[in-house]
């Protein structure tokens, strides 16, 4: 029986006010250790809300979020923090490296907030991941140094520093030429395949047919499931590969 990462129970998000708005109306979904799901819908349907609850970058109005077996919603601010930083791992459209940081520096600031390695723990482990990302040579680099690719791998390597269980990706080819989305895609298809859970969402129903299964939602809710593994073409870069 396939194990269960992520999990939400009737999830509920609700922005509250004269009107109030329902973002993600009753959702259940369970997602699988080693899994890449996709999530699409058109513009305002939901699907960014429910990552961001799926990812606990935002807390629901009701229901629940279960990360691993670990049930979220009467946790503290700091426990769900925790659970974030050593559970979860992010990517976004806009790669939101910190300009004045290299991307070696980018990749150790997860790590530094764990606080679990020592600095030469921590710097061999970003140096593994930029490599293994196809970025030897670019660690020592400033964002504004890098190509649109070249950022998001850095996002990427930051994302996985922390040996995370799950990768939530929001729109993570968005902003990037045909070559680059290539490159991003396939190293999230690749760290599915080597037992990472891998969930993103997506405008482009291309890329989300080589996920194992794609989420159409539709007013915050679930309008459609379809299970549709494809074999990807092999990434010009390779997804690092964990000891």
């Amino acid at each position: 029986m396939s194990e269960i990462a992520l999990q939400a129970v009737g999830l509920v998000r609700r922005i509250d006010g004269a009107v109030s708005h329902t973002l993600v109306n009753g959702i259940d979904l369970s997602v699988n250790r080693g899994e890449f799901l996709a999530i699409t819908g058109p513009s305002g349907s939901g699907k960014s809300s429910l990552l961001y609850l799926l990812g606990l970058l935002d807390a629901p109005s009701d229901g629940e979020v279960i990360i691993c077996g670990q049930p979220t919603s009467k946790l503290s601010e700091n426990e769900r923090a925790n659970v974030r930083l050593t559970k979860c791992g992010f990517v976004f459209q806009f790669h939101f490296l910190l300009a004045e940081f290299t991307s070696l520096e980018n990749v150790l600031l997860p790590m530094r907030a764990a606080g679990k390695m020592s600095e030469k723990e921590m710097r061999e482990r970003g140096l593994e991941l930029l490599a293994s990302l196809g970025l030897k040579d670019h660690a020592g680099k400033r964002p504004n140094q890098l190509s649109g690719g070249q950022r998001q791998r850095v996002a990427i390597a930051r994302a996985l520093s922390n040996r995370p269980e799950i990768i939530v990706a929001d729109e993570p080819t968005g902003a990037l030429d045909t070559t680059s989305t290539e490159q991003v895609f396939g190293i999230l298809r690749e760290i599915a395949d080597q037992g990472r859970t891998v969930v993103v969402v997506t405008h482009d129903p291309a890329l989300a047919a080589r996920a194992d299964r794609r989420l159409h939602i539709v007013d915050g809710k679930v309008a459609q499931t379809f299970e549709n593994r494809a074999v990807a073409p092999e990434p010009a870069v390779a997804a690092p590969t964990e000891g």
